[in-house]
């Protein structure tokens, strides 16, 4: 028998099964979600912080091109690279045009313009590992301060620029033989670490580039230098190499030299370095997740040895503290300081950072 009950409760039925689902609710916090974003720098730390990166993505601009126009291919190919390899470095320096100009349009009419530029090789192997230790206090002098930037969206976009130079970095340590990520965390140093690393490599502005306004240290160098080991490993390019001799080991001497602060550096020699510190007690180590302390010894005038950490990231069978290329510092203490607040670390920089390639 025909029921109009049966049938008012099937169609009830289906119209359930097709009605759309609810989406799940929003969980609470978040910053900046509600808002339009403006990409705009506008504080003078962003601007200062925007400005440093800018320069760092023009030098690495003018070096890919540089090492392609002064090098021939058979010079490459001797070094193990092949044509498709150097397109790949053409291909970087396109990105890093693409960056320019992304931080350009952050910073405004009054952004800088590209530099001239010094670097310390004359031959493919060399120039390679320059290039990966370029990228790589390029890549953590943006990590340092990313967290820190007062416009949000802005850092959103410079994340999406520092993860495509993450990639260079790896690529160019794959270039030189090298295991292309021997670490859990790639490290952060501050803006006035990174310009001290910098500022070295540029010789001449034009007049109208807004100045960097952050602190330059005195020179660090590392006088028993593991990467004169590493370059006379004569490995040849690859995805990976699994090495059986590591480049340094954990408890080995390392000997620091640097200079007095008030020596002129930078373009045209317009910065001078400075420093707040005492005397030099502490080799400060920044790797992965950690600041690592190790007493100097041997101190005479502006020479100091120390010892490399021993230690791993998380306790036995995880990734040693110190791998890699890391940054080393003299200091005149020891202040617990972590990768959100590194910055507290300046005030007690006698020199440095130098860097320290472990692995």
């Amino acid at each position: 028998m025909f029921s109009f009950a049966a049938v008012g409760a099937l169609l009830c039925a289906t119209l359930a099964l097709s009605a759309p689902a609810s989406p799940p609710s929003t969980p609470q916090g978040g910053v900046g979600l509600e808002q339009f974003p403006s990409y705009t720098i506008t504080s003078d730390f962003d601007f200062a912080s925007v400005n440093l990166a800018l320069n760092q993505e023009y030098i690495e601009l003018d070096l890919f091109h540089h090492i392609l126009a002064v090098f021939s291919e058979d010079e490459f190919k001797a070094a193990g690279l092949d044509a498709e390899d150097l397109f790949l470095i053409e291909y970087m320096a396109d990105q890093e045009a693409g960056h320019a100009i992304l931080l350009s349009n952050m910073l405004g009419p009054t952004a800088a313009k590209q530099c001239n530029y010094t670097y310390p090789f004359d031959s493919v192997r060399d120039a390679i590992d320059f290039c990966q230790k370029l990228t790589r206090f390029g890549e953590s002098g943006v990590y340092g301060f990313l967290e820190h930037l007062d416009n949000r969206a802005s850092a959103e976009l410079l994340l999406q620029s520092i993860t495509t130079e993450a990639r260079q970095q790896m690529v160019f340590r794959q270039f030189e033989g090298l295991f292309p990520m021997p670490v859990y965390f790639e490290t952060g140093i501050t803006q006035s670490m990174a310009w001290t690393l910098l500022s070295q490599y540029i010789s001449h502005c034009p007049a109208e580039n807004p100045r960097i306004q952050w602190q330059n240290f005195p020179g660090l160098y590392i006088a028993n230098d593991p990467t004169q080991g590493a370059l006379a490993l004569e490995v040849t390019p690859a995805i990976t190499h699994n090495l059986s001799v590591p480049l340094t080991t954990p408890g080995q001497q390392v000997d620091l030299i640097w200079e007095d602060s008030g020596k002129a550096v930078g373009p045209d020699g317009l910065y001078t370095t400075t420093t707040t510190a005492g005397g030099p007690k502490y080799a400060a180590w920044i790797a992965q997740l950690n600041i690592t302390y190790t007493p100097l010894f041997n101190i005479t005038h502006n020479f100091a040895s120390t010892h490399q950490p021993i230690g791993d990231v998380f306790g036995p069978n995880t990734a040693p503290i110190v791998n890699d290329t890391i940054f080393v510092l003299i200091t005149d203490d020891n202040p617990h300081v972590t990768p959100a607040n590194l910055s507290l670390l300046n005030a007690h920089v006698v020199a440095g950072p130098a860097i320290y390639q472990a692995g």
